[in-house]
């Protein structure tokens, strides 16, 4: 009889893109420090939502770590003077990469970052599971910690996070912290506040290191968008229509509102660059009942009776969350005025990654980074406080 791949006790299908062998470095020999930027790591980095939004704060992500092989191309593509490891983290000795850092001129951290794997708390994975084993990979992220002492330290996960086993990870990651020394808040914060056209709730732990003299607490920022979220329609609607399998790499109208110039390069955050060309926007190669299927649904409803969480989307709301969606991805969402999936631009679009970064591996597993990632503006919001505390602190050591 075949096993049932919903049971709980079944191990995990692991995608033949984990990289959990060898461990490998990317752009050790184009290192460079930008003098004007604060220090991070970057750990399970992903395809780089916390690279991105914290370099607009004024941070240089100065090492990334993931074990995805796709992301990791993604990141070091779009980071080609921060050094890259694939592997598993696990192996990674964070002492090492001090030394190799130290040998790049990099002496301190001020901050490190770490969208832990979540899948084990996700109530989207219908396989949730409090024992599985990524719900304790957040040790790994104190192992870095411990041995850089940077002067703050942000960790983020899902939602469910805080209920699962009772609210005992969240409150052992919380415990962890403290004993490394650092006085940590813990908030659960949506995306959509922040300007991500998204609804997107996620727990955030933020850690400041005592005895540094920095701010002894932490405020999380209020969301400028609270109340007012950005739809589908503010996102996307600037973007080429396309027919089923179709591209395109030029845009075809002028930005229509603040978010679409701010995507393009052209918004009051001075660190997003202008793309040289439209990447990622490639229709999915749909079959014909597939694009019958989008074609008879309401923009707003679910496309299949089985999957609620696959809906149409309307342009006058913000996306709902959007998932990775397992190691084989479907399209998760419908064009809410298109027969077809969305293209992988348009997901960056929904998660607030600008137009002139670049996803690498194919349409398929860049659903899986986008999906995975954590949205860079939400980032950028929450790490500015952080950066400005730490120059103020730095200017009156000087004074």
């Amino acid at each position: 009889m075949d096993k049932n791949i919903w049971d709980k006790a079944v191990p995990v299908e692991k995608s033949p893109y984990i990289q959990d062998e060898d461990i490998k470095f990317f752009n050790v020999e184009n290192f460079q420090i930008e003098q004007d930027k604060l220090t991070m790591l970057d750990l399970f980095c992903g395809a780089g939502g916390f690279s991105v939004g914290c370099k607009w704060a004024g941070f240089q992500p100065v090492f990334g770590v993931d074990h995805f092989e796709p992301a990791m191309k993604t990141w070091c593509y779009n980071h080609p003077q921060s050094i890259g490891c694939l592997g598993d983290i696990k192996k990674v000795d964070p002492v090492q990469i001090r030394n190799l850092l130290k040998k790049k001129g990099v002496n301190h951290i001020n901050l490190i970052t770490g969208g832990v794997p979540c899948q084990g708390f996700s109530i989207a994975n219908r396989k949730h599971n409090d024992n599985d084993e990524r719900n304790f990979l957040f040790l790994e992220y104190m192992r870095f910690v411990e041995v850089f002492s940077p002067d703050y330290i942000i960790l983020e996960n899902v939602s469910g996070m805080k209920s699962t086993a009772g609210g005992a990870f969240a409150e052992n990651i919380k415990s962890h912290m403290e004993k490394l020394g650092y006085s940590t808040k813990v908030d659960m914060v949506n995306a959509a506040d922040f300007g991500v056209p998204q609804i997107r709730q996620r727990l955030i732990f933020v850690g400041v290191r005592k005895n540094v003299g920095l701010s002894e607490e932490y405020i999380f920022p209020k969301g400028d968008f609270i109340g007012r979220f950005r739809t589908v329609s503010e996102a996307i609607s600037d973007l080429p229509p396309l027919e089923n399998n179709k591209s395109s790499e030029s845009y075809l109208t002028w930005p229509k509102n603040d978010y679409q110039k701010l995507m393009r390069g052209k918004g009051k955050i001075r660190e997003i660059s202008s793309p040289e060309k439209l990447w990622n926007h490639v229709a999915p190669n749909h079959p014909q009942e597939t694009i019958d299927k989008i074609s008879a649904t309401v923009p707003g409803k679910p496309m299949y009776a089985k999957f609620k969480q696959r809906i149409r989307l309307s342009d006058d709301a913000p996306s709902p969350t959007q998932l990775a969606g397992g190691i084989r991805p479907q399209f998760q969402f419908g064009h809410p005025n298109q027969a077809r999936g969305l293209t992988i631009r348009e997901r960056a679009r929904l998660q607030s990654f600008p137009d002139s970064y670049v996803f690498c591996g194919g349409i398929v597993q860049e659903r899986v980074q986008t999906g995975n990632a954590v949205p860079p503006l939400m980032v950028y919001y929450i790490s500015k406080p952080i950066a400005e505390e730490i120059c103020r602190r730095e200017k009156e050591k000087v004074v």
